[in-house]
């Protein structure tokens, strides 16, 4: 198997292709030839050396992937063989051949692609946690999506599509015209614009019920001002931590810095009526039986047309470095995959 490795923290350039031998499915796993491979911007911090969950480099980074299962462990009945699936990794998913235990593995629907399948788990799970689980949004509510042109915030779109809730989202102004034609309301150019202030404009001041945040820092800051009474707020990610293709202490110290360490306290949550919650689905990992009925209720979505992966690009594993500038350059509208 060919397997893409993170062997030290540094930009793009280090991710290295090795060769490996096939590992064999142990008991009450499932071996997958893997199709296509998620990127998420979890690999790219963990690259960066900035991801705390990713395990001691060297290291094969990857949370996601679809294929088709060519051979089962001990305990695992034998008509798995041949089925078209997708995958949750918690690690591992930079290959062209994984073993993953079978509460991780779903069979695809018919219609669904490999390419559809994985770019699925990680930012579908995380943004109906967001937008249903946690965040609670109901219809005629206002939400306010962060980094909308990313995979979690098409997923999020989506899915407070489906609730019938008004959708104001972040983006720089050349995704714009895509995020209108799949049900934005109103975009907000970050890089010309305070979204605060356009938010409060939009909302005659009032606010708005939901804010998801993956930006941290000093957005933050500013997302918790724009909740209406009775908002909440999900955080899900410090991108703001990242500003080049190599770890910048002084940008980690200023995200650090900059955060709202004592303005979500309980009496400022109490008095203003508002909430803050957060999610890192790489923490849920032990909670199967909640991922798997989260991921069958997904699933149904993507049977009744209700969500759709959207693919921005596709890279062979020999390109996994331009997968990771790609992303990086913010030139992503939707998922970015890796093919073997």
């Amino acid at each position: 198997m060919r397997q893409i490795w993170i062997p030290k923290a540094g930009p793009p350039e280090v991710l290295q292709l090795r060769d490996a031998l096939d590992p064999l499915p142990g008991q009450g796993e499932l071996r997958i030839r893997v199709e296509a491979v998620g990127v998420n911007f979890a690999d790219i911090m963990g690259r960066l050396g900035l991801y705390p969950d990713l395990p001691r480099m060297p290291v094969v980074p990857g949370y996601e992937v679809a294929g088709r299962i060519d051979a089962v462990g001990e305990g695992m009945e034998v008509d798995w063989i041949g089925r078209d699936v997708l995958a949750a990794t918690r690690f591992g998913g930079y290959a062209d051949v994984v073993c993953v235990s079978e509460h991780q593995v779903f069979v695809r629907p018919p219609e669904m692609t490999a390419a559809e399948g994985a770019a699925l788990p990680v930012n579908y799970l995380t943004a109906y946690l967001l937008i249903e689980v946690m965040g609670g949004l109901s219809s005629g509510e206002s939400v306010l999506i962060h980094s909308a042109g990313g995979g979690v915030g098409i997923a999020a779109i989506q899915l407070a599509r489906r609730i019938g809730a008004r959708i104001i989202g972040t983006a720089s102004s050349g995704k714009h015209d895509f995020l209108k034609s799949i049900g934005v309301d109103h975009c907000i150019d970050y890089t010309q614009e305070d979204f605060e202030q356009r938010v409060r404009e939009l909302t005659q001041g009032t606010g708005v019920e939901l804010v998801i945040d993956a930006v941290g820092g000093t957005s933050f800051k500013k997302s918790f001002r724009a909740l209406a009474p009775t908002g909440r707020m999900g955080m899900f990610g410090v991108s703001s931590s990242v500003t080049g293709k190599q770890r910048s202490r002084l940008a980690s110290l200023r995200t650090a810095l900059s955060m709202p360490w004592l303005q979500f306290n309980p009496l400022v949550l109490i008095n203003q009526n508002k909430g803050v919650f957060g999610v890192n689905l790489g923490r849920l990992w032990e909670e199967a039986d909640r991922l798997s009925a989260w991921m069958e209720v997904l699933l149904q979505y993507y049977r009744r047309s209700v969500i759709r992966p959207v693919i921005s690009e596709k890279f062979p594993f020999t390109e996994a470095a331009d997968a990771h500038h790609y992303i990086q350059d913010r030139k992503n509208i939707g998922k970015v995959l890796l093919l073997p």
